[in-house]
């Protein structure tokens, strides 16, 4: 069993209908229609929610996807319609809110991968291929792919598992055009990531974006190239063969791991609040990779 090991119970804020409360976001809908998107600094690992927070994580996550938003304009629309606050809300609500369009969501989790880690990795080891695509011999953890490639996953619930599954599968689920538009606009952006964040010394590994339809036009979504949704690693400390350094959540999946934690992986029982000495160097990653790829200081 996995999840929230202490699920928060969200504000209630005059003129705001609540709607979800996901790992990182609660969602909820104004009297428009719009949906408002809350960022919490919240931080998940291995499928729970983790009762101890990420200081500013929510705000930093927010401003990054504004600012790639801003870098992927002339590529793809996207769903933010206003920063401002609704009437109502809390103050430190300010800089981790957002007025979205309210889209068709596609329910496919978009993909691209343009080095081979992770679950990628796990599948090459045993058949060669990725979401069935096949992938040349002699590549190891870290490698760089020949080429970026679209390998799509289910969504899933909190606590689940998203799984990889083949684009026959998405074409099937979600109709043979769609499924074209989805890879064609995931690569596009992922490839104009990948050089935008390689000229400021990282490496967009891999990543994942969410999509939805505004009528018949394709819109992205969610968060977009943020360390919660992509693997970056320092250009200058890249090694294949090995699992990479990285700006993301890596302290807490270590600690997590570690003997110092006391907990176990495979049992049932929720994970320990997190150590001080991680929330802290955690954060300090997301504050890096904020600054590094926007040439601008995080205050």
């Amino acid at each position: 069993m996995s999840g929230f090991v202490e699920k928060p119970e969200p504000l209630q804020v005059p003129g705001l209908v609540h709607l979800h409360t996901g790992k990182v976001r609660e969602l909820y809908q104004n009297e428009a229609g719009d949906l408002v998107m809350v960022a919490s600094d919240r931080i998940s690992a291995f499928d729970w929610v983790l009762p101890t927070e990420i200081p500013g994580k929510g705000s930093i996550l927010t401003q990054l996807s504004l600012w790639w938003f801003d870098q992927l304009r002339d590529l793809i629309p996207n769903h933010v319609l206003s920063t401002e606050l609704p009437e109502g809300a809390p103050a430190d609500w300010a800089g981790r809110t957002l007025v979205c369009k309210s889209l068709q969501m596609v329910p496919v989790e978009a993909v691209a991968r343009g080095y081979l880690t992770g679950s990628g990795l796990l599948e090459y080891n045993e058949s060669r291929t990725v979401c069935g695509l096949a992938l040349p011999e002699g590549l190891a953890d870290g490698s760089e792919l020949p080429a970026p490639i679209f390998t799509p996953a289910t969504k899933a619930a909190v606590g689940e598992h998203d799984e990889n599954v083949s684009y026959e599968e998405v074409a099937r689920q979600v109709g043979a055009d769609t499924a074209a538009q989805l890879r064609q606009a995931t690569l596009a952006v992922y490839s104009r990531g990948r050089d935008i964040a390689r000229d400021r010394g990282i490496i967009l590994a891999d990543t994942k974006f969410e999509f939805g339809f505004d009528g018949d036009t394709l819109v992205i979504g969610d968060e977009v190239l943020t360390p919660d949704s992509s693997r970056f690693w320092p250009v200058d400390q890249w090694e294949p063969g090995r699992a990479q350094p990285s700006y993301d959540k890596q302290f807490v999946r270590d600690w997590l791991t570690s003997a110092e934690s006391g907990w176990d992986r495979k049992s049932e029982q929720p994970p320990p609040p997190l150590p001080q000495e991680v929330v802290d160097r955690t954060r300090a990653k997301y504050v890096e990779a904020y600054e590094r790829l926007t040439g601008t200081s995080w205050s």
